[in-house]
């Protein structure tokens, strides 16, 4: 019974996973939602920009706090490791959806505005291209674990969950995050820039460098040598000259035997 309650409960996080990202996109570019960075009640400028700055730390604190390793190990006595990963993202939405509540827009002139029809459909294919590299990505690493729906379905079917191991994909060959990449080219491509959406665009890319920067060091820590030598070889969100040839090589001779 009880890990048919926690298969349930994944689930419904995942779910609420799902949604809660996909009214992320929709807030951030003004797009087939009720609320959203430029569409609430307003309120002057300053109040604005304080309840807003507030709202984004609030979720950079949550979402980096309950990432690390040494908060995880904490965590999982209280928490039972298998919903460990869907109680981060009932968290994760939970204060996304305050965000979402209680973000205020900013009434101030517009930073940038492209008229021009062909520049406004270069700008919104970018916006494209970011959603579904966000989503290829997920996939590309296994999207069912980052979720948490393989670790609350492995005690129902008495599947072991597969050792952790280093990996990488197609698009990681290119980049070394390109989740992350493709968060960055929605918040930045769209034709028209507001005070609001520029304080979260921006926001949102300070954290996502400051999470880098943790998630990298937590990942030299796991693998070692071999995250080093990615880390040198492979762009962080942008691709270098020859680093797919040379990832691949790299993944190439790690994954023969070695020659006595």
């Amino acid at each position: 019974m009880h890990r048919l309650l926690s298969f349930l409960y994944g689930v419904a996080a995942y779910a609420a996973g799902l949604a809660t990202l996909a009214y992320f996109v929709g807030f951030s570019a003004n797009l087939l939602v009720p609320r959203s960075v430029d569409v609430g009640p307003e309120a002057p400028w300053e109040q604005a920009v304080g309840t807003n700055l507030l709202l984004l730390a609030v979720f950079g604190i949550q979402h980096s706090l309950m990432a690390r390793r040494g908060f995880k190990q904490w965590w999982s006595r209280i928490v039972p490791p298998v919903v460990e990963r869907s109680t981060f993202l009932v968290a994760s939405c939970a204060v996304l959806l305050l965000m979402f509540r209680f973000w205020v827009p900013i009434d101030a002139p517009v930073v940038w505005q492209v008229d021009d029809r062909a520049g406004a459909a270069l700008l919104w294919s970018v916006f494209a291209l970011g959603c579904v590299l966000m989503l290829a990505s997920t996939f590309q690493i296994d999207h069912f674990e980052l979720f948490g729906l393989r670790q609350v379905s492995a005690p129902l079917t008495g599947r072991p969950l597969p050792e952790t191991r280093f990996r990488t994909p197609l698009l990681y060959r290119w980049v070394r995050h390109p989740l992350y990449l493709g968060f960055l080219l929605t918040f930045w491509s769209v034709p028209v820039m507001t005070a609001g959406r520029l304080l979260f665009a921006a926001g949102f890319t300070v954290y996502i460098l400051i999470g880098i920067a943790f998630e990298e060091r937590d990942l030299v820590r796991q693998f070692g040598e071999r995250y080093r030598a990615y880390r040198e070889q492979v762009g962080m969100l942008v691709p270098r000259p020859g680093s797919r040839r040379r990832s691949a090589d790299r993944a190439d001779a790690a994954s023969r035997p070695a020659r006595r």
